[in-house]
């Protein structure tokens, strides 16, 4: 062992965690989750400035835990490459004020929301689009590309307009990224007679519900994987949303019943 380790230049402890990966703790997965958010909110930030900001959000970390989890997750590359920002809202389209603070849900198809997220393959990113029914925390639209164009959010909304067909009098509420003021984004919206809200300017709180589905996205389905392709991830991903997330996972916010469930009993 100590001559093939002399050969790769690795040592002996490497050799072994290389071998033997440990389990993720929650609270590491929770630290790679916000540096991720960092990473892609302040796309000039090298691993000292995300240390600084990660410390600023309560987390006990070193710089070279964070170059090596940077490192890990193929993010150093995001100022060579300059990496695409999933909220971009440096644009000249309309914005909408937030409605959504005002609306309690007390059935479905009367508070939708919306968001992108990345997720990193072996060889690329791709982005997810989602649409929720905040009454029951349902995925009831989504799709997942390779670029971060509008046709994406487009193509996640028309998916749930097809399997909800809501009445008017909807509210739909999303960031205010180029994806979701843009005017095929906005116009599908306005043809069924929907209500647009938007959150406030830098604030990622007024759209907590997907902030906290994509969280529970990324704990139980995409750091648990390695995605071969593309194909394989859509087929992966799409299996934990429509039939783990919406069919058996026991949300506590819904009384630990699943999404569907929570929706067939609101309906008796």
């Amino acid at each position: 062992m100590k001559a093939l380790c002399q050969m790769t230049g690795l040592n002996r402890g490497g050799f072994y965690r290389w071998r033997l990966p440990r389990q993720a703790t929650p609270v590491e997965m929770e630290l790679r989750d916000q540096m991720q958010k960092v990473a892609l909110e302040s796309p000039a930030y090298g691993y000292r400035r995300i240390t600084c900001k990660l410390r600023q959000r309560g987390f006990a970390v070193n710089h070279k835990r964070v170059l090596r989890m940077m490192r890990e997750d193929n993010l150093l590359c995001v100022r060579k490459r300059a990496f695409v920002v999933t909220t971009d809202s440096r644009h000249n389209l309309p914005v909408y004020p937030n409605l959504a603070r005002a609306v309690q849900p007390t059935a479905i198809n009367q508070l939708w929301v919306a968001d992108i997220t990345y997720i990193r393959l072996r060889a690329e990113f791709v982005y997810l689009a989602v649409v929720l029914d905040a009454f029951s925390r349902r995925v009831i639209g989504w799709a997942l590309g390779r670029t971060l164009e509008a046709g994406l959010a487009v193509t996640a909304l028309r998916m749930a307009l097809i399997e909800r067909q809501p009445a008017p009098g909807l509210v739909h509420h999303s960031d205010r990224g180029v994806q979701y003021a843009s005017q095929d984004y906005t116009a599908m919206l306005k043809q069924h007679h929907a209500t647009i809200s938007m959150s406030r300017k830098g604030n990622p709180y007024d759209n907590a519900a997907c902030e906290s589905f994509m969280k529970t996205l990324k704990y139980e389905e995409v750091y648990r994987n390695e995605y071969r392709d593309f194909p394989d991830a859509r087929a992966s991903i799409g299996e934990f949303l429509e039939r783990v997330y919406n069919q058996q996972r026991l949300h506590s916010a819904l009384g630990y019943v699943p999404p569907a469930e929570f929706e067939n009993g609101a309906a008796l």
